[in-house]
C-alpha cells in the first residue's frame, strides 16, 4: 500500500490480512448479522453484540429470524464457535475491529436520531484499545462519523489515525433481493486518515466478493449512500405522480413504463405502488434536508418527493371509496381483505410499510378490514395485535373488495382473480391474471 503506516497500523493490517483478528459487531439486525455470518465464514473469529437478548439467544443457539441468512451458514458457525453473540460489551476489550450497524430512526420531529450510534460509540469507548478498527455502518448524515463518533471514540485520549482507526462503510442491504446480498454487493469505503480506509478496505476485501472502492473521506462516503436513496426515493415520487395523473386521465401508467423502458439508453424504469416502506428510502433522504439546513439550503426536490409518496396510503384509501361507490357500496362498512402487510415482496419486514397506514385509514373510515400476509402472522397496529388471516377462497368471495398491498411471489394470483368480486391492485401483480378477473383496477 502507498499509505504510510505506524507500526500500530501495520499490526493491525497484519492481523487483518492473516485473518488472526477477532471482529465485533454491533447490531445484529438486517445489517449486522448477515456481516458477521459473512465474516465468520471468511474464517475470522466474530462476536455480536445486541441489546436484545432474545437476539443474542437466538443466535447462540444457531436460530435464524434474518431472511438473507441461511439456516445452515448460521447453525455451523455458531456450532464451530466461529460466531457467537453477547449483550455484554466488555468483550469488546477482545476484538480487533469492530463495526456498528445499528439504526438510525428520525424522531418524532422528522430529525435524525443518533442515539443508537452514540450509545453505541460510548459502550465501544469504555473497552477500546489501541489497534483498534471501528467503521459505522449505520445510514446516516455527512458529518455523522467525523461529528459524532470521533469525540466519543478520542474521549478515550487515543488519538485517530495514529493509536485506533476509524471509517464509514454505508450498508446495502436489499432484503429479499435474489441476486445481491452482503457478500456480492460492491462496498465503499471512506476514513478519517488515509491508513484508515486502508486498514478498513483490507477487511472488506478478505470477507466479501463484491468491489471494494474507497473515497477521500467517511463524509464522501455518507454522502454516496444517501444520494443513492435519495436517487431511488425522487425516481419513485416521479412514478407515482404519473400514477395519480393517468389515473384522472384514463391512461394505464403501468403501460406507460413499460413502453417507456423499451429505450435502451436515458431511461430507468420506476413504479408506483402504496407508499414507501423499509428502514432506508423513506427515511435517509430527511438526514440530508435536515443537515442542508446548516448550510442555509432548502433541499425541495427532496421534500417535494416526500410529500407525493407519502401520500400514497391516502389516495390508495380514496380510491377504495370511489371503486365500492361504482357499485353503490359505502366504505364505511365494506369488508375489505388487504394481501400484504410487510413492505416488499417475499420478506417479512415490516419497517415503515404503507399497508400500515392504509390498514389505520381503513379503520378511520369504517371499513371492517383483514389482512392476509404469508410472511406475518401478526402485527401491532395502534397499540393493537392483529393476527392475519389465511387466503382462501371463503375470504376472497366474502370480500367486497380486495386490496393488494404487497405483490408477494407465494400469492395464489390465479384463486385471487377467479374468486374476488371486486380487486384493486397497487402493484400491478396480477399482470397475466387479469383476464379472470370480474372487476379489476390498477394504481
Amino acid at each position: 500500500m502507498a499509505t504510510e503506516l505506524n507500526q500500530t497500523a501495520k499490526e493491525l493490517l497484519n492481523k487483518i490480512e492473516t485473518k488472526e483478528a477477532t471482529i465485533g459487531v454491533v447490531g445484529l439486525g438486517y445489517v449486522g448479522l448477515p456481516l458477521a455470518v459473512e465474516k465468520a465464514k471468511a474464517g475470522y473469529k466474530v462476536i455480536g453484540f445486541d441489546v436484545q437478548q432474545s437476539r443474542v439467544d437466538q443466535v447462540n443457539n444457531g436460530i435464524n429470524y434474518i431472511g438473507d441468512v441461511v439456516d445452515e451458514d448460521l447453525k455451523a458457525i455458531t456450532e464451530s464457535g466461529q460466531l457467537k453473540a453477547t449483550t455484554d460489551y466488555s468483550l469488546i476489550k477482545e476484538v480487533d475491529a469492530v463495526a456498528i450497524c445499528v439504526p438510525t430512526p428520525l424522531d418524532t420531529y422528522q430529525q435524525p436520531d443518533t442515539s443508537y450510534v452514540e450509545n453505541s460509540g460510548k459502550e465501544i469507548s469504555k473497552y477500546m484499545h489501541k489497534g483498534m478498527l471501528i467503521v459505522l455502518e449505520s445510514t446516516t448524515y455527512p458529518g455523522t462519523t467525523e461529528e459524532v463518533l470521533k469525540p466519543i471514540l478520542e474521549s478515550t485520549g487515543l488519538k485517530v489515525g495514529q493509536d485506533f482507526f476509524l471509517a464509514y462503510s454505508p450498508e446495502r442491504v436489499d432484503p429479499g433481493n435474489k441476486h445481491f446480498n452482503t457478500k456480492n454487493t460492491p462496498k465503499v469505503v471512506g476514513g478519517v486518515t488515509p491508513a484508515c480506509t486502508d486498514i478498513a478496505a483490507q477487511l472488506y476485501k478478505n470477507v466479501l466478493e463484491g468491489d471494494v472502492h474507497t473515497v477521500s473521506s467517511p463524509a464522501v462516503a455518507e454522502m454516496e449512500k444517501i444520494l443513492e436513496n435519495t436517487f431511488r426515493h425522487i425516481n419513485i415520487a416521479l412514478a407515482n405522480e404519473m400514477a395519480i395523473l393517468c389515473n384522472r386521465m384514463n391512461i394505464d401508467v403501468w403501460e406507460v413504463i413499460d413502453a417507456a423502458a423499451t429505450k435502451p439508453y436515458g431511461f430507468m424504469p420506476f413504479y408506483p405502488g402504496p407508499g414507501l416502506g423499509g428502514h432506508c428510502i423513506p427515511i435517509d433522504p430527511f438526514y440530508l434536508t435536515w443537515k442542508a439546513r446548516e448550510y442555509n439550503y432548502h433541499t425541495r426536490l427532496i421534500e417535494l418527493a416526500g410529500e407525493i409518496n407519502n401520500a400514497m396510503p391516502e389516495f390508495v384509501v380514496d380510491r377504495c371509496m370511489k371503486i365500492l361507490n361504482e357499485d353503490k357500496k359505502s366504505l364505511n362498512g365494506a369488508k375489505v381483505l388487504v394481501l400484504g402487510v410487510a413492505y416488499k415482496k417475499d420478506i417479512d419486514d415490516m419497517r415503515e410499510s404503507p399497508a400500515l397506514d392504509i390498514m389505520t385509514l381503513l379503520t378511520k373510515a369504517g371499513a371492517d378490514w383483514k389482512a392476509v400476509d404469508p410472511y406475518v402472522s401478526q402485527f401491532k397496529l395502534n397499540g393493537e395485535i392483529i393476527k392475519t388471516v389465511e387466503l382462501t377462497a371463503e375470504e376472497l368471495e366474502q370480500a367486497d373488495l380486495v386490496l393488494i398491498t404487497t405483490d408477494h411471489s407465494n400469492f395464489d394470483y390465479d384463486l385471487i382473480a377467479t374468486k374476488s368480486s371486486v380487486i384493486f391492485d397497487t402493484r400491478n401483480a396480477l399482470k397475466g391474471h387479469t383476464d379472470k378477473a370480474k372487476k379489476y383496477y390498477r394504481l
